[in-house]
């Protein structure tokens, strides 16, 4: 029993940190329909802007941290509506050349943080409150990864808040559903394309800050996660939150029970394969809805 508790509960925890990554690509990816290669490097960006943070700021950590959040939030916003503003903006309708071009924005994006903090990773120095664990009968779960999960809730609810409750959410929505009938009503689409852009760029900072808890950071870190964000996309159906969340439970805990019984490299083999089968039969994914096709500008 304690060994079940134990593999559920890191289940969760690894679902949880897929869905975290999945959640920008479920808004760029699921609602623009735009392929970004670069969204493990804005993961990566995030997870830097823990370690800068926590060096400016110093003292044992957990301030610095807890500040890092926003800050990464931020960050990658801002690049992500420029990054839109003077590219994403352009290949919209073109999916070959936006994954073409925005992984060249990948490649150029980890050379510079080669460059910048050099070749070997970098760690982020956990806050003190999340450097232990809680023991009930004689399993231990981490704070670290309780944190994580807490963090995934807090975003999925403020998602789910955004696009059903809010004027914004409406006109993001109508947009998705029917461009140009948006604009007839006269929403700025260009600017809710923009803002929509660098909100699913600004999740993926905070996914970093969560990812630089469970180790080291580098100019990679981000190439880690973006495979399975994309399967937990395409799995729960492109454009569905609840689908991004159920995608995520699949993967995680079908890679964790997998592994529990073969090694890694075994249970990720496995796993790919039954997403491949399970596409086979529903290859739009659990969830369907209606998505917008951009105009080619």
């Amino acid at each position: 029993m304690t060994d079940l508790i134990t593999t559920l509960f890191n289940g969760l925890s690894l679902s949880s940190i897929y869905l975290l990554v999945a959640l920008g690509l479920a808004v760029t990816f699921g609602l623009m329909g735009v392929i970004n290669m670069a969204h493990g490097e804005f993961i990566m960006i995030g997870a830097y802007m823990t370690y800068i943070t926590q060096k400016i700021i110093g003292g044992n950590g957990s301030v610095a941290y807890l500040l890092s959040i926003p800050v990464a939030f931020l960050i990658t916003f801002l690049l992500g509506c420029i990054l839109e503003k003077t590219l994403i903006t352009r290949l919209y309708g073109r999916k070959i050349d936006s994954l073409l071009a925005t992984w060249g924005i990948s490649l150029i994006l980890q050379q510079a943080a080669r460059s910048i903090f050099g070749s070997q990773g970098v760690n982020v120095n956990a806050p003190a409150f999340l450097k232990s664990g809680l023991t009930i009968g004689g399993v231990t779960f981490a704070f670290n990864r309780i944190f994580i999960i807490g963090l995934v809730i807090v975003c999925l609810v403020a998602v789910w808040l955004l696009m059903n409750k809010t004027v914004f959410g409406a006109k993001m929505r109508a947009t998705m559903q029917n461009r140009a009938m948006a604009q007839c009503m006269g929403i700025n689409s260009k600017k809710i394309d923009c803002i929509t852009f660098g909100l699913g760029s600004g999740l993926a900072g905070v996914a970093g800050c969560s990812v630089a808890l469970l180790g080291s950071v580098d100019s990679t870190v981000g190439q880690n996660y973006i495979v399975y964000s994309f399967m937990t996309v395409v799995l729960g159906g492109v454009g569905n939150l609840l689908g991004t969340v159920i995608g995520a439970m699949i993967i995680g805990f079908s890679s964790i029970f997998v592994e529990a019984y073969q090694s890694a490299s075994i249970a990720r083999a496995i796993v790919l394969l039954i997403i491949i089968i399970f596409l086979q039969f529903k290859p739009k994914g659990l969830f369907v809805i209606r998505s917008r096709s951009l105009d080619e500008e």
